[in-house]
């Protein structure tokens, strides 16, 4: 229940405060007078989008409410938000410059979940929701609400979202295997292509060293022997003065002891310097040039290149990889009618499935829509319509989203005239009637803790407003709080707080 209001800097309020009470509550005031800016103001409240022309400066809207008896501490449990009964605060601050802010409980919020609480807590019938009437999913939303179809909905819903989402791949498996197929031959062609290649994981590496070995063989020969000659030539050679040295050395350690460490470090560096000449030595008769060797490395090379080039990639790890891909290609094409029947079989299950959810909602639906038809012939022949028709035509239709039910509104005021839609031949006072009635009935399925109807009387008046205003009164009996916004003393003249 809305305890308090506050309003400040929008359009022409400067500063508005006001307490709200339990049962039917009744707003009046000329035209001009201000009561559709509290309208919007509660509007704003519930994530309507704001227009920086009617804010000045920094605009706060905020309301108190009383929800105790509405069993919503799920909701501010599962958002991590303090749960007080009965002092729910929530507000909304504004700014000219268009920036906005949200909080429940003085808990910053996202203005989506600010929405989401708001709507549970208000629901706000202006003139203009009489065009609902018009339209076929408002009709059906009725229906569902005293069905009380949440749950089979929900469930239905998730059962055609999974078909349609098996549908969109069973149409891209389709789309898949008839490109494949058009391909197959070309695809298998790449396949052998590359399998006669005879890839090797870093063989280009390899016969790219050997390539550039044999290409300077003679230069690489060159520089081995005479580096060679440098260390082992018998006479001139690095290794002979070394050792030449040490023995030199050697021979004097007894009459001059610092010789003994110098001929040791000579040794280490004699050591190594005969094993570089022995590996150089080696490497010498190792190397060789072989022209017919040179031709075939380099045409290996070439095919590696080519295929390289006319595949797109940068070494040979890359076209194994396509190589596998093609491989996989090849393999889904030919295990494709296996998979195309296992997805036609479980589309057909979720369709199945769909269609049998969709059946408990329609028999749901035309069991509420008995109760709905008796409800409204009794509510609206007192509200001066004593020959009033109204039914509710439920035709099957394809599956969809909602189900597989189309749902109208037929009515008819009196005997002689059939019915028809009731958009298309009820007045604007008969309009209000039924809108009354419906939401009257709705709350009664829903409980929302606070019901706004922003002149819902137009096009009435004498008798049957009061009768209207009974019938906001009793809803304002039943654990609900009802405002209305109206013209009518006959309305004004029964509310509980003016």
């Amino acid at each position: 229940m809305l305890k308090r209001l506050y309003i400040k800097n929008f359009t022409l309020i400067d500063e508005l405060d006001i307490d709200f009470y339990q049962g039917f509550s009744v707003i009046t005031g000329e035209t001009g007078a201000g009561k559709s800016i509290i309208l919007g103001a509660i509007g704003l409240l519930l994530g309507q989008r704001a227009d920086s022309k009617v804010i000045k400066d920094k605009c706060v809207i905020e309301a108190h409410f009383d929800i105790s008896r509405y069993g919503m501490e799920t909701f501010f449990t599962e958002n991590d938000i303090e749960y007080d009964p009965t002092d729910c605060i929530i507000r909304r601050e504004l700014t000219s410059a268009g920036k906005s802010r949200a909080f429940i409980n003085d808990t910053p919020v996202q203005l989506v979940l600010l929405k989401e609480l708001g709507e549970q807590l208000i629901d706000i019938h202006s003139q203009h929701q009489n065009l609902l009437l018009n339209k076929q999913d408002f009709q059906l939303s009725v229906v569902d609400i005293i069905a009380d179809n949440a749950k089979p909905l929900t469930q239905y819903q998730q059962t055609y979202s999974n078909y349609l989402s098996v549908s969109k791949e069973l149409e891209s498996l389709r789309e898949a295997i008839d490109n494949n197929r058009q391909n197959q031959d070309f695809l298998q062609f790449q396949y052998e292509e590359l399998t006669n290649a005879n890839l090797v994981e870093d063989e280009q590496e390899e016969l790219e060293q050997k390539s550039d070995t044999m290409s300077h063989a003679e230069e690489i020969k060159s520089a081995l022997y005479e580096a060679d000659n440098a260390l082992s030539a018998d006479e001139t050679g690095i290794v002979s003065a070394l050792r030449t040295a040490r023995t030199a050395l050697s021979g004097i350690q007894w009459v001059f002891p610092d010789a003994s460490e110098l001929a040791q470090r000579l040794e280490s560096s004699y050591i190594e310097l005969k094993d570089i000449s022995e590996e150089i030595s080696n490497q010498l008769e190792r190397v060789d040039f072989d022209p017919a060797e040179l031709d075939a490395i380099n045409n290996r090379l070439d095919r590696l290149y080519d295929l390289e080039k006319k595949y797109h990639v940068e070494n040979v790890s890359e076209l194994i990889a396509k190589r596998e891909e093609l491989k996989s290609q090849l393999n889904n094409i030919e295990n494709s009618d296996e998979a195309l029947a296992a997805l036609q079989q479980r589309l057909s299950n979720l369709q199945t499935q769909a269609k049998k959810e969709a059946d408990i909602l329609t028999k749901r639906r035309q069991k509420a829509a008995q109760q709905i038809e008796k409800e409204m012939q009794s509510r609206l022949v007192p509200l001066g319509m004593p020959n009033v028709r109204f039914s509710i035509q439920i035709t099957e239709d394809t599956l969809g989203r909602t189900g597989q039910d189309k749902v109208a509104f037929l009515f008819s005021a009196n005997t002689s005239t059939p019915l028809q839609p009731v958009s298309q031949v009820a007045s604007g006072g008969e309009i209000a009637r039924v809108m009354l009635s419906l939401k009257a009935m709705i709350s009664g399925a829903v409980k929302l803790p606070t019901i706004i109807f922003d002149e819902i009387d137009t096009g009435v008046s004498g008798k049957i407003a009061e009768k209207m205003a009974e019938i906001m009164q009793e809803m304002g009996r039943h654990e609900r709080q009802v405002i209305s916004i109206t013209h009518l003393p006959q309305i004004a003249a029964l509310g509980t707080t003016h």
